[in-house]
């Protein structure tokens, strides 16, 4: 089997050649370099390829199109827009792949090329998702697709059943997050090829799991963008990011281009790689006024070209829109499938940690009664006012499923903006994160792992970024990050001790050390973690399915909480005790246990100290919280 996704733009293969086609509204002329394979490039610095290329002028189509169909093109040439007779090349925004860092030349790829394998796989139901967030280049010693699809029997049988990629975008350094990508349709020549990348999806999928890809479309990077030389209307200035002017999501018909841009981007990936879902990043930096905002339009189109898989759609944002996840215009699939919640991410980390400086100032307080909020009702942040952002945030959650949440302890962001990138691993007591580890993982919340959590991983995941030849913006990263820090006393981090962001012993210092695993600490850890996963997949999955009823919580004493999850099957129910003093607790004699704490005998009548608890399943009628 073979795939492709057609788009209106960038270079695609037809009967009669390649053609080409660019959205340049500001460009007077446009003329097409073709360097066909084998053409040797010239200066690594100037990009001005004019002595081994053929240049073509590309025909004005209006409305601020160029295109042009080349006869003797072939897959593998590479080729760069000239705007308005200038020397220096800009590469395609619609690129699927940039062969070297240093050369702004695009690859003509024929998606034809791969051969899939995966022909009946139509993806796997949301709720049986156990996520786990990776970063390609760090997640293997080699940092690649091809090294990452050696450790997938691994996540298989730990109980991994969707791995999730940071971004792969093409960006102007080789280390990076890649929150800074600059070609979005471009997997990043650091990881390999886009054959690489597919033959990643195709082998997962053989062994079931699913792959989801965080995508932005909130803002391209500060360096190797050529959209303001050609497409200033690509931005507007009517709206302010943390990034400068806000992309143009709202401009009429000049904005039309922008948003199909991204809205193929999406179709492109779940395409032509014939990705699982897309997690949104940053989504609340999306400033649409129009009548159909971009994400309803975006989620439509998703929705109404892949009717018959299971396409899952994941939001991260700030502003806790619980309307987003509720939405039943597209059948029994909402519009978006669920969000990243980071209030309960900051609930856990609070009473784990201690740390109560920045945003972990908002769930101070009763931090057990708004954990007990966020494992019912999924958001603490309901419409309250949050004094750290200064306004007040949410909707209400009324009626969403547990399904709707992404739960997670640890995430690439939670770990890499700390000042040094430490993991719960190394801050929080063994035995607290033991427990924390046992709700993650058998609440009917969606769970996430960070790479390496499965086992207790201790090597950092620092803030690592690499801006080829651009020493100014490299010294204003190393700033501006030291500057973060300063006054954050819990993050143990002096301007001094912050590790340089654009040194490459910082990217090698984050890559996971797999050797690890031969030890007895985290051997244990990973066996619970596997153990924890098998209980979910027996027991919490078809409590799931079966359908949602509600869950309420109860606070006992000064520190401890019962929750019960109710579904049509029965009830899930959570009983701990996150500090002093002890509590007692009833444990009935038909409910069926499926983990405790260490420490207590299990009786009709149990006390949970400190940083204990247990997890089990009862009747509905029999146990009410």
């Amino acid at each position: 089997m073979r795939r492709r996704h057609l788009m209106p733009f960038g270079a695609e293969i037809s009967d009669v050649g390649i053609r080409f086609a660019l959205w340049a509204p500001d460009a007077r002329a446009v003329t097409l370099k073709h360097f066909p394979a084998g053409a040797s490039a010239q200066s690594e610095e100037s990009a001005s390829f004019q002595s081994d290329g053929h240049d073509d002028v590309m025909t004005a189509a209006g409305r601020g199109w160029f295109t042009l169909t080349r006869a003797e093109a072939k897959p593998g040439d590479l080729y760069g827009f000239a705007i308005d007779g200038a020397e220096d090349l800009v590469p395609d925004p619609a690129s699927r792949y940039q062969p070297r860092d240093d050369d702004r030349r695009s690859q003509i790829i024929d998606p034809f090329a791969y051969q899939w394998s995966d022909g009946a796989w139509a993806g796997r139901p949301w709720r049986e998702a156990v996520v786990y967030e990776a970063h390609v280049g760090t997640a293997t010693p080699a940092g690649t697709f091809t090294a990452l699809i050696d450790k997938l029997d691994h996540l298989r049988d730990v109980g991994i059943t969707a791995l999730e990629l940071m971004p792969v975008a093409q960006t102007p350094g080789r280390r990076t997050w890649g929150y800074d990508g600059v070609l979005p349709f471009a997997p990043n020549n650091a990881y390999g090829t886009p054959d690489d990348f597919k033959a990643l999806v195709d082998s997962a999928h053989a062994r079931g799991m699913m792959v989801l890809l965080d995508v932005v479309y909130n803002h391209f990077g500060p360096s190797g963008n050529f959209l303001h030389s050609y497409a200033e209307r690509f931005f507007t200035k009517r709206h302010q990011t943390p990034w400068g002017a806000a992309i143009n999501f709202d401009g009429g018909t000049e904005s039309e281009a922008v948003r199909d841009f991204f809205i193929q981007n999406a179709l492109y990936w779940l395409e032509e790689f014939h990705l699982d879902g897309l997690r949104f990043d940053a989504v609340h930096a999306i400033i649409d006024n129009s009548d159909l905002h971009f994400l309803e339009d975006l989620a439509g189109r998703i929705r109404s070209r892949f009717p018959d898989r299971q396409i899952h759609l994941v939001l991260e944002n700030e502003n806790n829109e619980a309307g987003r996840l509720a939405d039943e215009n597209y059948g029994a699939t909402p519009a978006f499938d669920a969000q990243w919640n980071d209030d309960i991410h900051h609930c856990w980390h609070r009473l784990l940690t201690g740390e109560c400086e920045g945003y972990y100032a908002d769930f101070g307080g009763d931090t057990v009664e708004r954990l007990g909020r966020c494992l019912t009702e999924g958001f603490a942040y309901q419409g309250d006012y949050s004094p750290n952002l200064k306004r007040f945030r949410g909707e209400r959650t009324i009626g969403l499923p547990p399904e709707r949440f992404v739960a997670f302890l640890q995430n690439h962001d939670q770990i890499g903006n700390r000042a040094q990138g430490e993991r719960l691993a190394v801050l929080a007591d063994p035995r607290f994160l033991r427990l924390a580890r046992a709700v993650l993982l058998l609440s009917p919340q969606i769970p996430m792992l960070f790479m390496g959590e499965e086992w207790g991983a201790i090597t950092p995941f620092q803030f690592f970024i690499e801006f080829d030849n651009d020493e100014n913006l490299q010294q204003a990263v190393r700033e501006g990050r030291a500057k973060e820090f300063a006054n954050f006393s819990a993050f143990g981090a002096g301007p001094s001790l912050v590790p340089d962001p654009v040194a490459i012993e910082t990217f090698q210092a984050s890559k996971l050390n797999w050797s690890d695993l031969q030890k007895e600490r985290h051997a244990t850890i990973l066996r619970e973690t596997r153990e924890l996963l098998a209980l979910r997949r027996e027991i919490i999955i078809p409590f799931m399915e079966s359908g949602f009823i509600k869950a309420i919580f109860e606070r006992r004493g000064s520190a401890g909480l019962a929750v019960e999850w109710r579904f049509n099957a029965g009830n899930v129910l959570l009983a701990a005790n996150f500090g002093e003093p002890p509590i007692d607790y009833r444990f009935g004699s038909t409910d069926k246990l499926l983990w405790q704490s260490d420490g207590f005998e299990l009786g009709k009548e149990i006390t949970l100290g400190a940083w204990t608890g247990l997890i089990f399943t009862t009747s509905r009628e029999s146990h009410t919280a």
